[in-house]
């Protein structure tokens, strides 16, 4: 099962490759460069994904007290920080030729930009942790404390205005039809790519465990 995962992620990242450079027309007024946007939407939308699994998967440990929670919490904050990182590099590179400046503190890149900072925080705690639960369970509370910032930045693009452009819902511009297919598939590819690296990183954490438990045993 594994194996053809990856098979099909593989696949499924070389269509959304050619859906956002080839098959996507060029938008009017930004050029080639809009095309950034699929792979900026890809990554804001795991990152999404992986910190709302970081706030679960800490509110289970702290209930449950068990270990595959916390490791499904480290693991996705981990990939979560990979992902937000690319965002907000693709994120500058967009906004440099379109609206002249790498980056500005307008709200939704402030907000951001503290999501980013408040998630390394937790891998700092957790990391430190090591097999200690007291520790572990302090970095799990950061962990759901830090999660109170990424409404507010969804909240700051529609409430307070920036450089970063609404496209969905109200107030938003829209894409055409072929835009939003290669936005579709860019999504699907960056969800089975999160996937794949989650479970591939839980299994990594798993054997350290292992590992740990066979030194104590001979030790």
């Amino acid at each position: 099962m594994r194996k053809a995962l990856a098979a099909v992620t593989f696949v499924l990242m070389a269509a959304s490759v050619y859906a956002a450079f080839v098959y996507a027309p060029t938008e009017p007024r930004m050029g080639h460069i809009q095309r950034i946007f699929y792979i900026h939407m890809g990554t804001v939308w795991v990152a999404t994904v992986a910190f709302i699994l970081v706030f679960v998967s800490s509110i289970m440990y702290l209930w449950k007290g068990t270990r595959r929670w916390d490791i499904l919490a480290y693991c996705s904050a981990e990939i979560g920080v990979l992902f937000l990182t690319i965002t907000i590099l693709t994120g500058s590179i967009w906004a440099k030729p379109v609206w002249g400046t790498w980056w500005t503190w307008d709200p939704q890149l402030t907000t951001t930009f503290i999501l980013w900072i408040l998630y390394i925080v937790y891998l700092v705690l957790r990391m430190s942790a090591g097999s200690d639960t007291k520790k572990a369970k302090f970095a799990a509370v950061f962990g759901i404390i830090a999660f109170i910032d990424l409404p507010l930045v969804y909240a700051s693009v529609r409430v307070m205005r920036g450089i970063s452009p609404v496209v969905f819902g109200p107030g938003g511009g829209g894409i055409a039809p072929e835009m939003m297919h290669a936005l579709l598939i860019n999504l699907a590819a960056c969800s089975l790519l999160f996937l794949l690296l989650l479970m591939e990183r839980m299994d990594l954490e798993r054997m350290g465990d292992e590992l740990t438990a066979l030194k104590t045993r001979e030790g």
